[in-house]
């Protein structure tokens, strides 16, 4: 699309009760920044993939490289990214770790992402 394709103003008239009541709301600037670092997670299908294996039950990294036919490396950086963005937790049980979402709001962000797809 090139940028004539894209709808704008014929004319500069700035609307400060809109503009003043949007700032009134914006969030700090570093956490957009947050925020936008923890939506680039959710940019890679691999580790949306991974999200939806987990959305039953805990699964350990065995399973996970079973089920995605990928090698556990691949998959333990996956997830790496995966905990240090708060998405997942882990616990070890003897030589095996097993993964899970860290919260019901994982879920809730993956299933709203999906509804809006499907509109």
């Amino acid at each position: 699309m090139a940028i004539n394709d894209v709808e704008h103003c014929e004319h500069t008239e700035i609307h400060a009760e809109l503009v003043e009541a949007a700032r009134a709301h914006m969030p700090a600037e570093d956490e957009l920044y947050d925020l936008a670092e923890l939506f680039k997670v959710f940019g890679d299908s691999t580790r949306i993939r991974i999200l939806f294996a987990l959305f039953e039950n805990e699964i350990c990294v065995c399973d996970l490289a079973e089920l995605l036919n990928m090698t556990q490396s691949a998959i333990s950086h996956q997830l790496r990214i995966l905990k240090n963005a708060r998405l997942v937790k882990s616990r070890r049980e003897g030589k095996q770790v097993f993964y899970y979402l860290a919260d019901d709001h994982v879920r809730t962000i993956i299933n709203q992402g999906l509804d809006h797809i499907e509109e």
